[in-house]
């Protein structure tokens, strides 16, 4: 059975409204989804860039995101089909008995959860066959490290389209199905 590593913000739900929404309330700029090519914002100085990340980690706001359509579904078929689930995030160590919580929450079952700025060390640590992350940073590493990809489609991710060992997909639905070969199914 496959070795599935998992990102949480905007692959297990769309993080960018919430981080948009922190943005504008805190300094007034407008963040775009459509219009986000990468996760620089030019806009904010990087210790204000850092503070609205924190803030979007709060326990509070970890707790309110509402998991994509089918991510938990297609996450669950993934364990009983005998897949080992790893669920790994940038986020700050400190968030992770939140993290915990909310998977716990929405019913989301998996076997490791770290959190930690270098995903892909940890990925080729335990031996991953498939990430599924957003980042074309985390993929791109993931790709020389011989781990497969895939990812939703995101506009800072959206130039993946075609490359080797990616697989891209529009929702989880269509992820599911894009993976099923790759899985052994």
């Amino acid at each position: 059975m496959a070795r599935i590593a998992i990102d949480i913000d905007s692959t297990l739900h769309h993080y960018w409204d919430l981080f948009s929404r922190i943005v504008r309330e805190r300094h007034g700029i407008e963040l775009p989804y459509e219009r986000q090519r990468t996760w620089g914002v030019a806009e904010l100085e990087r210790d204000e860039l850092v503070d609205v990340v924190r803030e979007s980690h709060s326990e509070d706001n970890i707790l309110a995101a509402d998991p994509y359509p089918g991510a938990v579904e297609t996450v669950q078929a993934w364990r009983e089909e005998g897949h080992w689930i790893h669920i790994t995030s940038h986020r700050a160590v400190t968030t992770q008995v939140s993290t915990e919580r909310w998977l716990t929450e929405i019913g989301l079952p998996y076997d490791d959860l770290h959190c930690s700025w270098d995903k892909v060390t940890r990925c080729t640590e335990l031996e991953i066959d498939l990430l599924v992350d957003d980042s074309p940073v985390n993929i791109e590493r993931a790709l020389e490290a011989g781990i497969a990809c895939a990812t939703l489609r995101h506009p800072w991710n959206e130039e993946l389209e075609g490359t080797d060992g990616v697989i891209l997909a529009d929702d989880w639905t269509g992820l599911r199905t894009a993976v099923a070969p790759l899985l052994g199914g």
